[in-house]
Formats: C-alpha cells, structure tokens, sequence
C-alpha cells in the first residue's frame, strides 16, 4: 500500500492477499469494502460506500447519510483514478480502465471503462498474446509462467 491512504473508519475494509493499492487510495467505508485476491489499484482511485438524498430536506439532517457495501473479485485491476460508487459489485478478473466511474455492477472477465463506466467486451485471448495495444508479450514472460518465476518490477 502506497502512501497517502484515507479510510472513514478503518474497521469496514477487508483486503485480501497480494493487494497492491497505489498512492493517494479513498476507502470511504461507511459500510464494508471487501477487496479480493491479487487486486491492483492505480493511483488517485476512490471507492466510496456513503452517500445522501437527493432531497434536499432529508440530506441535511444530521444523520441521513446512507451506505452500501462495495464488492471487488479476486485478480482485478483498477486503473488510475476510478471513482466506486456504493453498493457495486466488480466481478473477478476484470478490467477497469483509467478515469472510469463505477456506478452499476462489472461482471467477471470483462474491461469496462467510461463515464459511467460500460462493459466495452469480454477478456480473451488476445489479451494474453497482446499485452498492451499491439505489443506481442515476450516468450520470456509464458517461460517466466510455466517456471513459477517471480516477476520482478
């Protein structure tokens, strides 16, 4: 975990093994935030579970905020600066592209991105062939795999 980090409270956050979370992280977590397995979060990302009415006589009361539980699968990445909106659900091994805002579920195996962020398509095997754009991956990295090599920044 990169510094700075800013949590509500602290005791809501469940965070599984191998997480990376890069600096300036928001946990906003009025209610539970349960983070899976090898999840990568970029820089500048918030997830927020708080939020209050629309009408404007309810939210200013003192204690009308609202939270709902924010969800995040095993092996997911979460680009730089991605805003998590309460009460969603991002299923594992997906993708969130930079910028994005989540404010309805990601299902598994998917990269959404956009504002408010949209399935754009499935992950599939190009994307293993492909590491970024049209960059083939190396025979190095299946050989790295196949080995159980620890990759190295």
């Amino acid at each position: 975990m990169e510094l700075p980090l800013q949590v509500d409270y602290g005791f809501n956050i469940h965070i599984g093994d191998n997480f990376f979370g890069n600096n300036n992280l928001t946990l906003a977590d009025a209610a539970q935030i349960s983070i899976g397995d090898n999840v990568l979060i970029g820089p500048y990302t918030g997830i927020y579970t708080g939020g209050h009415s629309i009408d404007p006589e309810l939210r200013t009361k003192a204690g009308a905020e609202y939270a709902f539980p924010v969800t995040i699968g095993d092996n997911v990445w979460i680009g730089a600066n991605v805003t998590i909106t309460p009460g969603t659900k991002i299923g594992k091994n997906s993708v969130i592209g930079a910028g994005s805002v989540v404010t309805k579920d990601v299902p598994e195996n998917v990269v959404a991105y956009g504002n408010p962020a949209k399935v754009a398509r499935q992950i599939n095997d190009k994307d293993r062939e492909f590491y970024f754009k049209d960059r083939k991956t190396p025979q190095r990295f299946f050989d790295q795999l196949a080995s159980g090599e620890v990759f190295h920044r």
